[in-house]
């Protein structure tokens, strides 16, 4: 435990010169630069990449407004739901457009994380935890039952 506290110190000590240093920008505190693991910020900061909100960005690509709107119902899933969803995540996105089109939304997701009140901020129809393949496959058939 003693060495792995110590191993991230490192790291972190790393990181921190690293951005001192070696960037032309500093990411650190500009939107939407914390994405995939700080890749975009690293992009923004060195390359000039321009940052869109990711979770926008993907819904459109794939048309999800269309297609959701000509759904019974969506289906969505996340490792976890905690306060990072209201926050821009993609599976909080995809559940404020079902709301605001009315259209059921359900998340089967590995580990709820959020109080009730920020729960119902997001109104999932059902929102189930579901961490092995017998409880995902039991998920799934509770939608179609």
């Amino acid at each position: 435990m003693r060495q792995e506290i110590v191993l991230r110190r490192h790291l972190v000590a790393g990181a921190v010169q690293f951005l001192d240093h070696a960037l032309r920008r500093d990411p650190r505190g500009v939107p939407m630069t914390g994405c995939a693991g700080g890749l975009s910020g690293a992009l923004w900061a060195e390359h000039d990449a321009r940052l869109y909100d990711g979770a926008d960005w993907v819904l459109s690509a794939v048309g999800f407004d269309e297609r959701m709107r000509a759904a019974a119902f969506v289906v969505t899933g996340e490792g976890r739901i905690d306060e990072q969803t209201l926050q821009g995540k993609l599976v909080g996105e995809v559940a404020t457009r079902c709301r605001q089109a009315g259209v059921p939304c359900h998340g089967i997701v590995g580990k709820i994380e959020l109080d009730p009140f920020d729960e119902r901020i997001l109104d999932f129809a059902s929102l189930t935890e579901a961490t092995t393949l017998e409880e995902l496959e039991s998920a799934g058939r509770a939608l179609v039952d």
